[in-house]
C-alpha cells in the first residue's frame, strides 16, 4: 500500500494515537517508500502502538524501527485470537524486514494406509482428501521413503498405484521378492491374510513393535501346530526382521504425541530444532534458521517461531497434544500477556505447553537442545567457509570490491528436446534459492546451446537493461557454464550495455570443464581476451565456483526432467483443436487407447459419438503430420 508524499509528511504519532481504538487488532507500519516494515497484533491497539512512541524506549531495534515509521494502518478484530491469525497472514504476505520470519513453508509428508478393499501403503503430501489412516508428520520425504522401504521388507502389503493394481493379470516382481501378497490376482492370498498384514503394519506405525512381535509369535506357533510350516517360516522371518529393527531403534519411549523444541543462538544466527515424537518414538527432526532482525530478544524469536509454525495454514500438519519448550527460554516466553494461551485459542485446540519436565520428556528436551547447538555450529561453520571462499574469489578475480551477488547459467536438454535454462543465485551466505529461476527455451534449432544461452540472457537481463527492475538484482559476477562459445554469447549481449542502465554490467566468467570432465580440473575464462585462470584443485575459490556450477547444473537438469516427464504424460490429443477432456475420453474408450486412435481411419474416428467428420479429418491428419 503506497502512501502519498503529503500523507507521509503530515503523519503525527500523537494525533494518530488520540483517535486509535482500545479494541484488539493488527497494526502495520510503513516506511517513507510505502513498504510495510513491521506487522504486530495487540489486545489493546492504543496501548500497544503507543508503547512505541514513549519518551524512553530501551530496545535498539524498536528505536531503529520508530525512526523509519511514516504511516500506520490498523485492522480491528473481534478477539485477540483473531488478531493473531491475521498477523500471521500479513507476515507471510508482506514479509516485513523487522519481523522474525520463518523461511520454511513446505508441507509435511505422511504415510497413508488407504481405505480400499486391499489397502496400500503410500507416500502422501498436501491436503488429506483421500480416505484412509495417516501416520506422521515426518520431517522430510526421505524419512517417509526410508520407512516405506522398511515396511515393504517387514510386511507384504502393496505399495503400487491403484491404476497398476487394477491392471494386473499376474503377480509382479514384488510378489517374487516376497514383498507383496499379490492381492491384485485371485487365488494368491485371502482377504483375511492380507488384512492381517495391514493391521500389523498399522500397529508397527503406531509404535507397538513388541505387540506386533507377540502377535506374530502366536501366529507362528499356531501355524506350526497345524503343520503349515511354510506359513510358520514366513512369520519367523518377520519376527527376526522386527527384532533387528527394534534393536536399532534406540530412541523410543511411552510418549505418544510431542513436539520438543531446542533453541540456540550465536553471532546473529538463530537455530531452532524440532523433534517430532509420534506413536512412542522419534519419527524425525528438522532444524530451522529464521531470519532474525538485529537486537531481537530470544523470547521474541522463539515466540514468533511458535506462532508462525503452528498457525501456518498452508501446511497440513497434525498438531501435537503437548509442546515442550527449551528450558532456558521458556520463562520469558510464558509472559504475563499469555501469548501461548492466545495461541491455543487461535488453533482452536487445547495444547499443553511446558518447559519444566522430568523423565523421558527431560531426555527429549536435552536431545533437542543438543541438536539445536549442533545445527547452529554447522550453520556458523558453513557461513564462515562461504565467506572465506568469496574472499578468495575476490582475490583471484582481482575484483576490487566485495562480491555481494553471483549468478550462473546452464542449459539442459536431451537430444535438443525440452531445453531448459537455469539461473542460480549465490550471495555471501551461500545459495539464495528464492531468486532461482528456470526458463523454458523455445523457437531455436534443437540442440543449439549458443542460441539457448542468448535467449536466456535476454529474458533475464532485458528488464535491468531498460532500468525496469531493481538494481540490486544485478549480479557482480556472472558465471557461464561452458567454454568460449557460451561465453561469447554473454559477451555479445553485454557489449552494448547502456551506461544509464540500473547497474553496470557484471564481470563475465566462463567455467570450462577440464580433461575427462573431472572435478578440480576446471578452468576459468575471463571475458574480453579469453584469458584463462587455472586454479589448483584445493583452491577455496575453485570450490566456490564448483559449488555454484554444480548447483546450476542440478537445477537445470531437474527442470528439464520435470518438463520431459510432463511431455511424456501428456496425450497428443490434448494439442488438437476441438478436443476437450470429454471427447478425448470418448475417443480412447471407443477405440481402445491412444495407439488405436493414431491408427484409426477417418470413418472410424467419425463413428465415435461427438466427433464430426471434419474433426475426424483433423485428428487423422494431426497424427500423420507428426
Amino acid at each position: 500500500m503506497k502512501k502519498t508524499t503529503q500523507q507521509r509528511e503530515t503523519f503525527n504519532p500523537k494525533q494518530f494515537l488520540q483517535s486509535l481504538t482500545h479494541q484488539p487488532g493488527v497494526y502495520r507500519m510503513y516506511d517513507e517508500s510505502g513498504d510495510i516494515i513491521y506487522v504486530g497484533k495487540a489486545k489493546d491497539l492504543r496501548k500497544r502502538v503507543g508503547s512505541y512512541f514513549r519518551a524512553q524506549v530501551d530496545s535498539p531495534k524498536t528505536q531503529t524501527l520508530v525512526r523509519q515509521i511514516a504511516h500506520i494502518d490498523v485492522t480491528v478484530t473481534n478477539t485477540e485470537a483473531e488478531a493473531l491469525i491475521l498477523e500471521n497472514n500479513f507476515i507471510k504476505k508482506y514479509r516485513p524486514r523487522y519481523n522474525v520470519l520463518l523461511r520454511d513453508d513446505k508441507s509435511y509428508p505422511y504415510i497413508l494406509v488407504s481405505d480400499h478393499q486391499h489397502p496400500r501403503l503410500a507416500f502422501h503430501r498436501g491436503t488429506r482428501r483421500e480416505k484412509g489412516r495417516y501416520f506422521g508428520p515426518f520431517p522430510n520425504g526421505v524419512a517417509v521413503r526410508n520407512s516405506l522401504r522398511l515396511l515393504q521388507k517387514l510386511f507384504p502389503v502393496r505399495q503400487c498405484e491403484d491404476s497398476y493394481y487394477r491392471a494386473r493379470s499376474r503377480p509382479c516382481l514384488q510378489y517374487q521378492l516376497q514383498r507383496c501378497l499379490a492381492p491384485c490376482v485371485k487365488g494368491y492370498c485371502s482377504d483375511e491374510d492380507y488384512n492381517e498384514q495391514v493391521d500389523l503394519a498399522k500397529a508397527f506405525l503406531e509404535g507397538k513393535n513388541q505387540q506386533v512381535i507377540d502377535q506374530l509369535v502366536i501366529k507362528m506357533e499356531g501355524a506350526s501346530e497345524e503343520l503349515q510350516f511354510e506359513r510358520a517360516a514366513r512369520f519367523r522371518d518377520q519376527i527376526a526382521a522386527l527384532r533387528q529393527v527394534q534393536e536399532r531403534n534406540a530412541v523410543t519411549g511411552n510418549q505418544q504425541e510431542l513436539d520438543v523444541i531446542g533453541y540456540a543462538r550465536q553471532g546473529g544466527i538463530a537455530a531452532i530444532h524440532l523433534l517430532f515424537i509420534r506413536e512412542g518414538s522419534v519419527q524425525g527432526s528438522r532444524s530451522y534458521f529464521p531470519k532474525v532482525p538485529a537486537n531481537t530478544e530470544d523470547s521474541e524469536v522463539l515466540l514468533a517461531f511458535l506462532l508462525q509454525f503452528y498457525l501456518n495454514d498452508q501446511i497440513e500438519r497434525r498438531l501435537p497434544r503437548e509442546i515442550i519448550l527449551p528450558e532456558q527460554n521458556a520463562a520469558t516466553v510464558l509472559d504475563p500477556e499469555q501469548e501461548l494461551h492466545t495461541l491455543e485459542q487461535a488453533l482452536a485446540q487445547k495444547i499443553r505447553m511446558t518447559h519444566n519436565v522430568r523423565g523421558e520428556r527431560r531426555k527429549y528436551q536435552i536431545l533437542a537442545q543438543k541438536n539445536a547447538m549442533n545445527a547452529l555450529d554447522s550453520k556458523a561453520n558453513q557461513a564462515s567457509t562461504m565467506m572465506m571462499r568469496v574472499r578468495a574469489l575476490e582475490q583471484v578475480l582481482d575484483f576490487g570490491r566485495p562480491i555481494t551477488r553471483m549468478e550462473c547459467f546452464d542449459i539442459s536438454h536431451t537430444m535438443g528436446q525440452e531445453t531448459v535454462a537455469s539461473c542460480v543465485v549465490f550471495d555471501q551466505q551461500g545459495p539464495k534459492k528464492s531468486d532461482y529461476r528456470r526458463y523454458n527455451i523455445k523457437g531455436i534449432t534443437p540442440g543449439d546451446d549458443y542460441a539457448a544461452m542468448a535467449q536466456v540472457l535476454q529474458r533475464r537481463f532485458d528488464p535491468l537493461k531498460q532500468a525496469k527492475a531493481d538494481a540490486a538484482a544485478m549480479p557482480d559476477v556472472l558465471f557461464i557454464d561452458g567454454g568460449k562459445g557460451q561465453l561469447t554469447q554473454a559477451e555479445n549481449y553485454f557489449s552494448d550495455w547502456p551506461t544509464i542502465a540500473a547497474r553496470a554490467a557484471p564481470l563475465l566468467v566462463g567455467v570450462a570443464k577440464g580433461e575427462s570432465r573431472k572435478p578440480g580440473l576446471e578452468t576459468l575464462i575471463l571475458a574480453g581476451g579469453h584469458a584463462t585462470i587455472p586454479l589448483p584443485a584445493d583452491a577455496p575459490a575453485l570450490h566456490l565456483v564448483q559449488h555454484i556450477r554444480d548447483e546450476s547444473h542440478r537445477f537445470a537438469i531437474t527442470g528439464h526432467r520435470q518438463r520431459r516427464a510432463k511431455v511424456r504424460r501428456t496425450s497428443r490429443l490434448e494439442d488438437i483443436p476441438g478436443i476437450g477432456a470429454k471427447r478425448r475420453q470418448r475417443l480412447l474408450q471407443n477405440l481402445g487407447g491412444l495407439q488405436q486412435v493414431k491408427q484409426a481411419s477417418i470413418e472410424q474416428l467419425a463413428a465415435v459419438p461427438g466427433v464430426s467428420h471434419e474433426l475426424a479429418e483433423t485428428i487423422y491428419h494431426a497424427f500423420r503430420d507428426e
